[in-house]
């Protein structure tokens, strides 16, 4: 199995919605973009959460995008073996430091948990320490897990709308 290592955070300090992935596939790696599979539907969920076509962006805008909108990106696992880009062929992984990043993004309300494995993994990593946020499980936009339809998808995806507009107490307690 190969050993691949994730991308940088995409954050600033206005980040108000934290969307974590597991691990960036080998399309991902090879562009050295997050979600570079044309068929991995996060660009069309999020660019349809807030009105923008994120998919026909050159990619730099599109992250451009994403920090208006007051959206970061980073991947719970740091590094880890595997061959392929499936997450059930995760081996070895460590961690990357949410609770490090968290704690330099002062109106973060929401962490948003791209598919199950990453789901899994941030919620072991971040723990309790996250009491004080919203916590979002969604479904994931890999084209492995393509058995949701893309509008059942985008209506769980929706509730990021939720986090970015809500006042910054209700969207962390909740």
């Amino acid at each position: 199995m190969t050993f691949k290592r994730c991308f940088a955070p995409v954050v600033d300090a206005r980040t108000r919605v934290l969307i974590l992935g597991s691990l960036p596939g080998e399309m991902s790696l090879a562009h050295g973009q997050y979600y570079a599979h044309k068929q991995n539907r996060f660009w069309h969920l999020v660019g349809d959460v807030i009105g923008a076509k994120l998919s026909a962006m050159e990619y730099d805008d599109r992250l451009r995008t994403l920090l208006e909108h007051r959206i970061g990106l980073w991947d719970v696992v740091a590094e880890a073996r595997r061959s392929g880009s499936l997450d059930s062929n995760i081996r070895d992984h460590a961690s990357n430091d949410l609770i490090g990043l968290i704690g330099t993004l002062p109106e973060l309300a929401c962490v948003a948990f791209n598919g199950g494995t990453a789901a899994k993994i941030g919620e072991r990593a971040l723990g309790k320490r996250m009491s004080g946020y919203r916590m979002l499980r969604l479904p994931s936009s890999s084209p492995a897990h393509a058995t949701i339809p893309y509008a059942a998808k985008l209506e769980i995806w929706r509730k990021i709308h939720d986090c970015l507009h809500e006042d910054g107490e209700s969207a962390r307690l909740r």
